[in-house]
């Protein structure tokens, strides 16, 4: 697959086209993700912010959970913001709804509150040599992490960004600010 970097978007509910956006001005082909075909012609994948049961029935109806678990394991990267970081968790408190469980880590749903409740923080990012802008909205956070998952980002004590191989995931929106450093950072990973 030479040149351009093809970084899937799965595009069934939430805010693909943002992820879009950032990625084209990184230089990179972005693909609308929504079938089987489309999870084979790319190179790593992030899965959007939006409502994350939603997302995860859709992942059963498209019949791409599986697909995207099992590439996910067999290596291909892959980014979780806010709902996408809830799929990847291997739990999530007080919660039986569809999940990949590809990260070691358990999360909490609308855990900084409800959608008037969102705000802005500035973060540091391991991996990053500068702040970070994140944009919380209904967002969750990793109550606990074990096993390989590594800490990149707190906020008040509460983990806010979690790395485990070629999975990164975080409770915030990169894809709402003008900063390109955590999509660059997910794109070092590929």
């Amino acid at each position: 697959m030479g040149g351009k970097r093809r970084i899937g978007v799965l595009a069934l509910q939430g805010a693909f086209l943002e992820h879009q956006q950032v990625l084209a001005r990184l230089g990179c082909e972005a693909v609308r993700t929504r079938s089987a075909d489309d999870l084979e012609r790319i190179d790593a994948l992030i899965l959007p912010g939006g409502e994350s049961t939603t997302i995860g029935r859709l992942l059963v109806d498209f019949r791409l959970g599986d697909l995207v678990r099992e590439k996910a394991r067999a290596g291909m990267p892959v980014f979780g913001t806010c709902a996408g970081m809830i799929l990847l968790a291997k739990e999530i408190i007080d919660s039986g709804q569809y999940r990949l469980g590809l990260m070691d880590m358990a999360v909490r749903r609308n855990a900084f509150g409800r959608q008037v409740e969102s705000f802005e923080a500035d973060l540091s990012l391991r991996g990053i040599p500068r702040l970070v802008h994140g944009v919380f909205i209904r967002a969750p956070y990793a109550e606990r992490i074990w096993g390989e998952a590594e800490l990149l980002a707190e906020l008040d004590g509460k983990i806010v960004a979690v790395k485990q191989h070629k999975l990164l995931a975080v409770a915030f929106h990169p894809e709402l600010t003008n900063d390109l450093s955590v999509h660059e950072f997910f794109l070092s990973m590929i």
